[in-house]
């Protein structure tokens, strides 16, 4: 079993069993797992971000129509499929986030976006695991506040890495 896929099937034990899943008590009754797309290795990334010299606060609206504040930390290019495109990182007191809406949301992926952490590293670079990508817990029941990923992180090319839109 690879260090990905011990990830997902702890992370579908916790969705399964534990007080703090996202999932209602009638979900769990006939969860069976969530929905990954395959290990891409080409989407584990190691990255240079450009930072930006001012790090303005940015609110970000969430699913329930408050905001959260977070910095716009900076930006990375990268390439998927031969096509050059770059997402925005922001930063809070929890640490980097990265929330992003690929051209598969509504079809294969969650339509509000799905999230990252990603790790900083030495050197302005920081690793973009986008296998880790995660849909947010408003994704699974609706009681749940998710920050909506801003205009600037949707993407026109699909990311055919992580998890996949939940089906009950």
């Amino acid at each position: 079993m690879t260090e990905l896929e011990a990830f997902r099937t702890e992370k579908d034990e916790f969705f399964a069993s534990h007080p703090q899943s996202p999932l209602t008590p009638e979900q769990r009754k006939n969860f069976r797992g969530l929905n990954y797309f395959p290990e891409n290795e080409s989407l584990n990334l190691e990255v240079k971000v450009d930072e930006f010299p001012v790090q303005e606060e940015f609110e970000m609206q969430t699913s329930t129509g408050s905001v959260q504040t977070y910095r716009r930390y900076g930006k990375f290019k990268f390439t998927v499929d031969g096509v050059e495109t770059e997402l925005t990182i922001y930063q809070s007191e929890h640490g980097f986030f990265l929330p992003f809406v690929d051209s598969l949301a509504g079809s294969e992926t969650y339509p509000a976006g799905r999230y990252l952490e990603p790790e900083p590293m030495p050197g302005s670079r920081f690793l973009v695991d986008f296998n880790q990508a995660y849909n947010p817990y408003c994704a699974y029941n609706e009681m749940w506040s998710c920050p909506i990923t801003p205009a600037e992180n949707r993407l026109k090319v699909a990311i055919r890495a992580g998890e996949k839109l939940f089906h009950e």
